[in-house]
């Protein structure tokens, strides 16, 4: 019964619907976020790792010696937010700074051994995640939905 509520917001039951909200995009994304975030949480809770983290350890382990400022970009962080995320990760012993040969003003980040392990354990719970996302959606599904976030978020 409840489905049919959020379907139709007149429907009559004992649960009330959502009304007009059914009929709001950001309302949707909103509860598919939610949703999303609460099983990324669920499948990295033994990792101790936040999505940002984790964005931050593969932009890395992808493009050894990146610039702090072109993860930031890359993940549309602001300064803050990306230098307090790599101090996190440097503090847990998974990145090391440096400088770049070619600009001595630029830090450069790469991955220690235990930065690449968690990575590599990361990973595994991202198959897992996706998996779970990927199951509710045929591969043309996917494909549209996907272009479709692309408009919102590029």
């Amino acid at each position: 019964m409840a489905k049919i509520a959020l379907l139709d917001p007149h429907a009559a039951n004992d649960e009330p619907g959502v009304g007009g909200l059914d009929e709001i995009v950001g309302f949707h994304i909103r509860l598919a976020h939610g949703a999303a975030y609460r099983h990324f949480m669920e499948t990295f809770a033994h990792l101790d790792l936040t999505q940002k983290q984790v964005s931050v350890l593969w932009l890395i382990d992808d493009h050894a010696g990146i610039a702090q400022a072109d993860i930031g970009r890359r993940l549309q962080m602001d300064r803050a937010t990306t230098m307090a995320i790599i101090n996190r990760l440097q503090a847990r012993g998974y990145v090391v700074r440096g400088r770049s040969p070619h600009d001595g003003r630029r830090q450069t980040l790469t991955l220690t051994e235990g930065g690449h392990e968690a990575l590599l354990e990361a990973r595994e719970a991202i198959a897992q995640h996706e998996r779970w996302l990927k199951e509710r959606f045929t591969d043309g599904e996917l494909e549209t939905l996907v272009a479709l976030l692309r408009r919102i978020h590029d």
